[in-house]
């Protein structure tokens, strides 16, 4: 009998257990329910002996209740027992109440789906079609199509499984999706694409160690709902930002049944550890799939709809909504900031990930309706030891009123830099007035984050996301082309900051691509030698295009998933993004642990000092000059003095990095003596060679720097002469 077929014990003995912890918890012996609800009338456990049976084996009254939490002990329960509750109550809509026995509402503390939901009317709260909406009351019973939750086992060997704990200033993290990677890849084995496991097959890991990435950050891992209007429209919840239940993986990327994902995410992890990385995974506590107060009672909703949700303060029948999803999570609510906390630290310390990026971030911030730094969610997970352990990321936004918050969250987070993403996508783009701008975010965004502080890995910088255009469509189109999702391309950003190169879509022309691929490289190259953390969307080294798709969060098709299949083109942009990665990993110059100063550490050369084509340092005038298209940042090696994670001491060669966003070459006076420096010349570094005409030049020489390029140079002798850092 499999894991998911484990029969309802015979025993009809019923104990009244604990209040804590919450969920279902197995012994050995039994298992123990606990739930929160905190204006619930009456609780009944139902249990279910079979994913297909329309209806429970075996109800049971929960009569125990302390304080908010109803509990009952099930002595003889083992792991696999499927398990849901119905909830008894006022349904009050006009009050926020929105109770309804009828409906089988899932554990929000469940560890595991036993069976996914079925679309059918019943699973609403109200009469689907009555004129009177959600004020109308559903006699339907949803048992046949509800999703359940499961009883698991948490036992599993880790073995000498250790967090990497890569320094943040060492991390790059590689944003990609469970499924995408792998689904179309040729060398996984077929059972294993589009899952947890396929993510572990060797090369997978292999392309992954090569290309160079510390930190591979999964999209949304956490149970999620198909939404009925996607799912009627042959479409699907993709990236998987609906979610279910906080403590139970996604079971679709699982092989061998639903309950199964706990211990095959587990064997991810570990996999995925042993090779090296880090596991950062994308989640989503601002909101539910439940949606709007139209949506479907599955969870929340029936176990009590006022103590999980933001409540309209004029009108409780509607909820606040600032995710543009329907809901948001009361975070004001101690027992849904105690949620969001147990499920944090299970994921660390059942699952082992990591960290965590917060979708929407904001939102979290908000105990009452403004965003608040100092709410309660933020004190909770600064003083946390668990928590203050792992890595912790913000998407610094929601869609409410004041909720753009780059650069304001507490100091142990380190945030999405919206700005950064703009600035250097309009730079390279070719518009006007942003060169100030674009050293600002090039040099780790000390405007943002050095005032409370911070450093400049604080900063996670971007080009593209899984939001958005992939990077090969940031230079194939000017427009968004989101048909496909079929909602009339009224969805997703309007404004994209990209251009076509001369043609929209694909194209054979030669000029088109060979623009398109030198402004790939002056993009990927400004990331990864930006001051901050890079952030690398997965497929983007491999030219993958969503067909002018900026919003494909529907599409689970070969349109989001990876291409493995490349040509010439593709295969040498690939190679080119696995240098530059490498390339910044050889010299901390790029991975400082400090911002910029412009000032002289110890010597007569500044740290950094921005150059001028003319052969001069930049001047407050030269900013902005709007005709001014190119400029250079001047790195003095043996200025930027330092110690590595260990304390000791580095030095570093000394780089001209130059910049041109223009459509015409520029000469550019290369510095003849480096202050405080030995005559040498400048040799430029092999990979960021193509375009040019010559490979060196000496100095106070004129170099001609192609349009769209960013080139690096590197001063020889004697700033390499036995000094260079490896590694």
């Amino acid at each position: 009998m499999s894991e998911t077929q484990q029969p309802v014990t015979s025993a009809a003995a019923v104990w009244p257990g604990r209040p804590y912890p919450l969920g279902a918890t197995w012994d050995g012996l039994g298992v123990n329910f606990a739930l929160y609800s905190q204006h619930a009338e009456a609780v009944e456990l139902v249990l279910f002996d079979h994913p297909d049976d329309p209806a429970p084996s075996r109800v049971v009254e929960v009569t125990e209740r302390t304080g908010p939490i109803w509990h009952v002990y099930l002595p003889g329960l083992r792991p696999g027992q499927l398990y849901g509750y119905r909830v008894y109550g006022p349904y009050r809509p006009e009050e926020g109440h929105r109770f309804n026995p009828n409906k089988v509402l899932l554990d929000p503390y469940a560890k595991a789906i036993g069976r996914p939901l079925r679309w059918h009317d019943s699973l609403f709260g109200y009469k689907i079609g009555d004129p009177a909406g959600d004020l109308s009351f559903s006699e339907e019973d949803s048992a046949p199509y509800a999703p359940l939750g499961a009883v698991v086992e948490s036992c599993f060997e880790w073995g000498d499984d250790q967090p990497p704990r890569i320094p943040w200033e060492d991390t790059i993290i590689y944003e990609t999706h469970v499924k995408g990677i792998t689904k179309l890849h040729p060398e996984v084995p077929e059972p294993l694409r589009g899952t947890y496991l396929g993510l572990t097959c060797e090369p997978v890991l292999e392309h992954l160690k090569r290309l160079g990435v510390t930190t591979i950050q999964l999209l949304p891992v956490h149970a999620k709902v198909h939404d009925r209007h996607l799912v009627e429209r042959g479409l699907r919840n993709y990236w998987g930002y609906n979610p279910l239940c906080y403590f139970a993986p996604e079971p679709e990327y699982a092989t061998n049944g639903p309950i199964s994902a706990v211990r095959e995410f587990k064997m991810m992890v570990r996999a995925l550890h042993a090779a090296g990385f880090e596991v950062i995974v994308d989640v989503v506590y601002n909101h539910t799939g439940e949606g709007g107060v139209l949506g479907p009672t599955l969870s929340f909703r029936g176990i009590d709809n006022r103590a999980y949700y933001k409540a309209d303060p004029n009108n409780p029948r509607f909820l606040v909504d600032y995710t543009g999803t329907g809901n948001t999570l009361d975070v004001g609510n101690p027992y849904v900031i105690q949620l969001i906390m147990d499920s944090l630290r299970y994921w660390v310390t059942e699952m082992h990930v990591d960290g965590f990026r917060f979708d929407l971030a904001a939102a979290l911030a908000r105990e009452l309706y403004d965003v608040d730094m100092l709410s309660t969610f933020f004190q909770v997970i600064q003083q946390d030891p668990v928590l203050g352990q792992v890595k912790l990321i913000a998407e610094p936004w929601d869609v409410g009123p004041g909720g753009y918050q780059v650069g304001n969250f507490p100091w142990q987070w380190t945030e999405w830099n919206g700005r950064y993403r703009d600035a250097v996508r309009r730079f390279w783009r070719g518009d006007r007035g942003l060169n100030g701008e674009f050293a600002t975010r090039f040099a780790g965004s000390s405007d943002l984050y050095e005032r409370s502080g911070r450093r400049p890995f604080a900063s996670i910088n971007f080009v593209t996301a899984h939001d958005g255009f992939t990077l090969e469509d940031l230079v194939s189109y000017e427009k968004k082309h989101n048909e496909v999702n079929l909602e009339g391309n009224r969805d997703g950003m309007d404004e994209n900051y990209s251009t076509n190169c001369g043609v929209e879509g694909p194209t054979q022309d030669p000029s088109v691509l060979a623009r398109r691929e030198a402004l790939k490289r002056s993009l990927i190259s400004t990331l990864f030698l930006s001051q901050g953390v890079p952030m690398l969307l997965g497929g983007d080294e491999l030219s993958r295009s969503q067909h002018g798709n900026n919003n494909a969060y529907c599409q689970d098709n070969e349109i989001s998933w990876y291409h493995w299949q490349l040509d010439e083109r593709k295969r040498q942009f690939l190679e080119f993004v696995r240098q530059v990665i490498w390339f910044r990993r050889q010299h901390r110059s790029f991975r400082r642990r400090h911002f910029l100063t412009g000032l002289p550490n110890g010597g007569e050369a500044p740290d950094a000092l921005w150059w001028h084509p003319e052969g001069r340092p930049m001047q407050h005038d030269d900013w902005s000059n709007p005709e001014l298209t190119t400029f250079g940042l001047l790195l003095h090696g043996h200025a930027i003095q330092g110690t590595d994670a260990r304390g000791r001491p580095f030095r570093d060669d000394t780089f001209l990095i130059l910049f041109n966003n223009g459509k015409e070459a520029v000469p550019v006076v290369v510095p003849a003596m480096c202050a405080g420096s030995k005559p040498h010349h400048w040799e430029v570094v092999p990979v960021f060679r193509r375009n040019l005409e010559t490979s060196s030049c000496a100095p106070g020489e004129t170099l001609w720097l192609p349009p769209g390029v960013l080139t690096v140079l590197v001063a020889k002798p004697p700033f390499s002469e036995g000094n260079q850092e490896q590694g």
